[in-house]
């Protein structure tokens, strides 16, 4: 279980730099599209939070 844990992790944290990547690339970024990146972004840092959880116990 734990090896499908890690494996769920580092897709999370690969997806998470890649959205900071989008972000930090662009420089036109509008309100909607900076609203729509922190959700995702939130999203993902509850799943990888649960994971760690997960995890740990």
């Amino acid at each position: 279980m734990d090896n499908k844990i890690e494996v769920a992790l580092q897709y999370y944290n690969l997806k998470q730099k890649e959205i900071l990547n989008q972000v930090n690339s662009k420089s036109n970024l509008t309100t909607e599209q900076i609203i729509d990146y922190g959700q995702e972004m939130a999203i993902l840092e509850y799943k990888i939070t649960a994971l760690e959880v997960a995890k740990e116990n």
